[in-house]
């Protein structure tokens, strides 16, 4: 949940400054945004709290001027332990054991540290590596890949692009066109069930 803080009286700015208000209050995004297209009255979150709107309702019209900066402390006050490890730390869970590997549902997965939307339960399938996989990101903006040569081998690490969290890694054995799985840890990730 984010809080719109800005001179402008229009209900649809379209230039404003967000600030995070859950848990911790700890950083201010400066987001472009096309906010009157977002369908405001279609939102649970904006229904039931029309004096603030949610950074997930918007995630395709908006653009990180700033990454989300915070001290280890800081870290370590947001999340729980195995974020943070996972997280901060570029931790990995025990396969088979994170909350979100048999999660089925329709909804939409985001970023544990930040809110990030990250992935689309659509695009989610069973590789059966005791993961959450993915065949691609909700958008391509939303991660960021750089190459990771610890522990001995060669592979793609995926960060979110908003905070610079470790998700997971990225692998050329997909069952879709692209052929890639995005293998991701549970304890990055919040999911958000769909509204039936």
């Amino acid at each position: 949940m984010i809080m719109v803080q800005s001179q402008q009286t229009s209900d649809f700015p379209t230039s404003v400054t967000w600030k995070y208000i859950t848990r911790s209050s700890f950083s201010a995004l400066k987001i472009s945004a096309a906010v009157s297209s977002v369908p405001k009255a279609q939102c649970a979150h904006c229904r039931l709290h029309p004096d603030t709107l949610d950074v997930r309702t918007i995630s395709p019209h908006f653009e990180f001027m700033e990454k989300i900066t915070l001290s280890a402390e800081e870290w370590r006050e947001k999340l729980s332990p195995e974020q943070y490890h996972v997280l901060r730390e570029a931790g990995t869970e025990r396969a088979f054991t994170g909350q979100l590997n048999a999660e089925k549902r329709d909804g939409e997965f985001f970023c544990a540290g930040c809110g990030t939307k990250l992935f689309d339960a659509t695009k989610k399938f069973d590789s059966g590596c005791g993961w959450p996989s993915f065949t691609e990101p909700s958008e391509a903006e939303a991660v960021t890949e750089i190459e990771d040569l610890s522990h001995g081998m060669r592979r793609i690490e995926v960060r979110c692009t908003g905070c610079d969290g470790h998700l997971g890694h990225v692998f050329p054995d997909g069952p879709a066109e692209n052929g890639l799985r995005y293998c991701m840890n549970s304890a990055a990730l919040e999911f958000e069930p769909k509204e039936t």
